[in-house]
C-alpha cells in the first residue's frame, strides 16, 4: 500500500500560490514568519505524541510527522551509514538534533544494537513531553546542546529534515563543526536547483495536522561548502521519503543526505 502522507503531499502544487505545501519565494525568513504558525503549536506536539505512544504500544506500525503508517518505511541509506559508522566507531553514541519526540530513532532501532546511545536535542516542550512519555535506557532526551554533548558524548550528529527549517542555518552549522563529531549525517534536506535559495511558506495538509512554517530550499553545491573545510564527504544519497516536484517557473526540488567523515 503506498504510502498515504506522501499521496497527499504529491497532490500539491509546489512552490505556488495554493492552499497547502510549499508557496512562494521570500525575499527574507521574517517576511515568510509573519504569516506563519510556527513549530510552537500545541497540536503538532500533542498530535506527534500520540501517534508515537501508538506505536510504543504496539497499535500501530510506524509514525513520522504525527502520521501513522500501515507498513513501516526505511530510509535504507540512512541506517546503512548509522551501522557503518557503528562498525568503525565501536561504541556509537548518536545526538539527534530536532529529532522531534524520536521519529527516526524507532525507525532504526530495528537495525542498530541496544549498546547505542541516542539523545535527542529538542525545544523545551519536546523534550519535556520526551523525557515523561518515551526515554529510556537507550533514548534520552536534552534541552540544549551542552546538556548532550556533557552527559552522552556523541561521536555521531544527525541531522535529519531540520535545517531547512532553522533561520540562522549558517551560525548553526559552524557551531556543530566546533564540537568535532567524528560524522555528521543528514537526511530529508531540501535542496533546488539553479545558483539561488529559496525560501518558502510551507502549509502542512489539514490530514496531516493544521501548521504552518518558514522553508528554505538549498543550493547543494554551497551547502556542501559549509562542511568542506573539516569534513570530507564519505556518500550522498536520494531521500526515499520526498520525491522530486517542479516549481512553477521551472526549477527543480529534490531531496537528499549526506555522510560526513572528520577529516
Amino acid at each position: 500500500m503506498k504510502n498515504k502522507f506522501f499521496e497527499v503531499i504529491k497532490k500539491i502544487l509546489v512552490l505556488k500560490e495554493v492552499k497547502y505545501g510549499w508557496s512562494g519565494d521570500y525575499s527574507s525568513w521574517e517576511e515568510v514568519q509573519k504569516q506563519c504558525d510556527g513549530y510552537d503549536s500545541l497540536n503538532i506536539i500533542e498530535i506527534t505524541k500520540q501517534s508515537l505512544l501508538k506505536v510504543k504500544k504496539g497499535e500501530a506500525i510506524y509514525e513520522r510527522d504525527g502520521f501513522l503508517f500501515e507498513k513501516k518505511e526505511y530510509s535504507w541509506p540512512l541506517i546503512s551509514g548509522l551501522l557503518k559508522c557503528q562498525t568503525e566507531l565501536k561504541e556509537l553514541s548518536v545526538l539527534d538534533f530536532g529529532g522531534s519526540l524520536g521519529s527516526t530513532y524507532f525507525q532504526c532501532k530495528d537495525f542498530i544494537n541496544d549498546e547505542v546511545n541516542w539523545g535527542i536535542v529538542e525545544q523545551n516542550h519536546y523534550f519535556v513531553v520526551g523525557k515523561k512519555n518515551f526515554e529510556d535506557q537507550q533514548l534520552k532526551f536534552y534541552k540544549d546542546l551542552e546538556s548532550c554533548l556533557k552527559q552522552q558524548k556523541p561521536n555521531l550528529l544527525l541531522l535529519s529534515s531540520v535545517l531547512q527549517y532553522i533561520e540562522n542555518y549558517e551560525e548553526l552549522i559552524a557551531l556543530f563543526l566546533k564540537y568535532d563529531f567524528k560524522y555528521i549525517v543528514i537526511d530529508r534536506n531540501a535542496f533546488i536547483s539553479g545558483e539561488k535559495e529559496r525560501i518558502t511558506l510551507q502549509r502542512v495538509p489539514p490530514e496531516i495536522y493544521e501548521a504552518s512554517y518558514p522553508c528554505r530550499f538549498f543550493v547543494e553545491e554551497k551547502f556542501l561548502n559549509l562542511f568542506n573545510s573539516s569534513y570530507v564527504l564519505v556518500a550522498d544519497f536520494q531521500s526515499y521519503c520526498d520525491g522530486s516536484e517542479m516549481t512553477n517557473d521551472g526549477k527543480k526540488l529534490y531531496w537528499k543526505g549526506f555522510i560526513f567523515k572528520k577529516k
